[in-house]
């Protein structure tokens, strides 16, 4: 006969045991646990490898630092912090670099918010063309800017051919056509389609009673910008500045362009070339104060957006926006916005086009317009012997390896992207929540450059647990760079998630929960058909981004894998800009028609994907 403690004890124990039980057999605790394991080891092994490998004394470098191969060691950050080349190797590009992060944010961000503002909150005329038009900076590289940047500007003197300007006669200061100016101008004229996207995404929720309360109270249009509409989107901006400044200083493309001609370097330029060189350490040290500066950043933005919580007075879809008129100013705003998207948006492309047809740089003659590149037979004397690129056997290659890589990573990164979304979205405020956005949110702190880089290493050799091969030797592989490129975007992929999942109110689970549907039934009749429109936005998110990545894998390229904005990158190094160019412009035409297939008959929306 068992006592009364007995009893209890052993009830108490059952009803733990179950309650174990019931969290164990959780299908959404599972999804939880497994994204957590997978991030642990795609994001923070790397990471750790990352920091430990600049302690580790390589052998190139046993003599000269009077150690043993693999011993511990201070070496690469004495030599990057405290040595004779700490100016050359750290000072002087850590300057450059948050020269560059601070100016582009600063014009960026405030190009991206004055457009969004015009575009959601004014009844500013032809807003469907102008929508599209100022997204498309974001579908074209930023590299492919700086070609379009150098084809107008470049000097006999350094560019070794006249750019457009100076075939007319116009002595172009060398400042303007390299160096910081023109990389500054370059990236803002690229980055500010983040702070639009997020801005107009922000500007899009809020209510436009709020507005319109104050317009009561005697208010003028400037002071309801300054005193109710700026504070509602300040926390988008900051995110803005963040994307922006993190981008900016890891940018690696614009600095070979436009900074290498006049030495001109910064870390992520750095960081390349010591990578390039083997000099792994040393680069991922260079890697580590970039994502400590990044950090801070984020540390920064989410204190000032804590500050100001007291504006959480943006609502959903209930809200009621009224256009702002602009009145007397509409005509000369829609002639400043025209002109802005002849110059900075199609005067790039053109010139890119333009380019494409000249036989030899400088030569604005029209005998000097031929199709060599595009399809043109070998000729001994031009572009080394290789036919036009529609001839060429690597440009094949390269497009193939493209669309491949973008719609496998575009439909493995959205898909991977809900799932998180959803998992951030129903653990808002909860600890597995928080714990899965953070880790989603590392691999935008590292740069492009060291990412790639990190990968490489990591994956060169077979992945072993207890003596088992769990993941063989990528080295070389389209896997390689599918893999670095889904981990890399997880950030936007999940930020659209997130978005997505947000709109779908939890009633509907539950209501189907309480009439027996399961877990997976719910989400494959409930949740995934509500988040169709999302999904497709997403994936044109990553699709777009992936097509023009070149920061990211240009470490990891080999002859077999090549794609098409390493090939451009590969003829622009190889004095053959005009194949470049040809190569720039079938990239941006296929990102271009197929985001645009995606908002006509999926209606995809890049501004509603970044929402998150």
């Amino acid at each position: 006969m068992k006592t009364n403690a007995e009893i209890q004890s052993y009830s108490k124990s059952k009803r733990i045991k179950n309650q174990i039980l019931e969290v164990v057999t959780n299908p959404y605790n599972v999804i939880v646990l497994i994204a957590i394991v997978l991030l642990t080891y795609l994001i923070v092994l790397p990471l750790l490898d990352m920091i430990s490998t600049t302690f580790v004394l390589a052998q190139r470098d046993a003599r000269s630092a009077g150690g043993t191969t693999g011993e511990f060691t201070l070496y690469y950050w004495h030599r990057l912090l405290a040595s004779e080349l700490t100016g050359k190797l750290l000072l002087q590009p850590l300057l450059n670099s948050l020269l560059i992060g601070v100016c582009v944010s600063v014009l960026a961000i405030t190009l991206g918010s004055v457009l969004a503002w015009l575009m959601v909150r004014t009844d500013l005329p032809f807003k469907k063309f102008f929508s599209l038009a100022v997204i498309i900076p974001y579908m074209i590289p930023s590299w492919c800017k700086s070609q379009a940047w150098l084809t107008m500007f470049k000097t006999e003197r350094i560019g070794g051919a006249p750019g457009f300007l100076t075939s007319l006669g116009v002595n172009v200061p060398e400042w303007l056509a390299y160096g910081p100016v023109a990389i500054i101008l370059v990236l803002s004229l690229h980055y500010y389609a983040y702070a639009y996207l997020l801005v107009s995404a922000a500007l899009n929720s809020i209510n436009s009673e709020l507005e319109e309360m104050g317009e009561i109270q005697g208010a003028g249009k400037m002071m309801i910008l300054r005193k109710i509409t700026f504070p509602l989107i300040l926390p988008a901006m900051l995110s803005a500045v963040i994307l922006t400044f993190s981008k900016a200083i890891g940018t690696f493309g614009v600095i070979n362009y436009l900074g290498n001609p006049v030495n001109f370097v910064t870390l992520s330029s750095q960081l390349y070339m010591n990578n390039k060189s083997q000099n792994t350490e040393t680069a991922f040290a260079m890697a580590l104060i970039l994502i400590c500066i990044a950090s801070i950043s984020v540390f920064m933005n989410q204190k000032l957006i804590g500050s100001r919580k007291s504006y959480a007075t943006i609502g959903g879809k209930g809200g009621r926006s009224t256009e702002i008129r602009l009145g007397m100013h509409k005509p000369i705003i829609t002639i400043v916005l025209i002109l802005f998207f002849i110059v900075g948006i199609m005067m790039p492309i053109l010139l890119l086009i333009l380019e494409s047809f000249m036989l030899r740089e400088g030569s604005y003659a029209l005998s000097n317009f031929t199709l060599h590149y595009w399809i043109g037979d070998p000729d001994p004397t031009i572009m080394e012997g290789l036919p036009g690129i529609f001839k060429n056997d690597d440009f094949i290659n390269a497009l193939l390896n493209s669309i491949k890589l973008t719609f496998v990573t575009g439909i493995l990164g959205t898909i991977f992207g809900q799932i998180l979304g959803y998992i951030c979205a129903k653990g808002r405020g909860k600890l597995h929540g928080k714990i899965v956005e953070q880790l989603v949110f590392i691999p935008y702190l590292i740069p492009s450059v060291a990412f790639g880089g990190i990968f490489l290493s990591m994956f060169s050799t077979p992945q072993t647990i207890f003596g088992v091969t769990i993941i063989p030797s990528l080295y070389g592989t389209f896997a390689l760079i599918s893999l670095t490129s889904v981990v890399k975007h997880l950030p936007f992929a999940s930020r659209a998630g997130t978005s997505n999942m947000l709109q779908i109110s939890g009633e509907l689970e539950e209501a189907a929960s309480i009439v027996g549907a399961g877990f997976f039934k719910r989400f494959a009749r409930i949740v995934f058909p509500l988040s169709k429109g999302g999904f497709i936005s997403g994936f044109m998110l990553i699709f777009v981004s992936i097509m023009k990545e070149l920061d990211l894998i240009i470490l990891i390229m080999t002859p077999k894998t090549t794609t098409l904005p390493y090939l451009a990158f590969q003829y622009a190094n190889g004095n053959s800009p005009q194949a470049s160019d040809c190569v720039a412009i079938v990239m941006f035409s296929i990102v271009f028609l197929v985001y645009a297939i995606a908002n006509i008959f999926g209606d995809a929306d890049l501004a509603k994907s970044m929402g998150g």
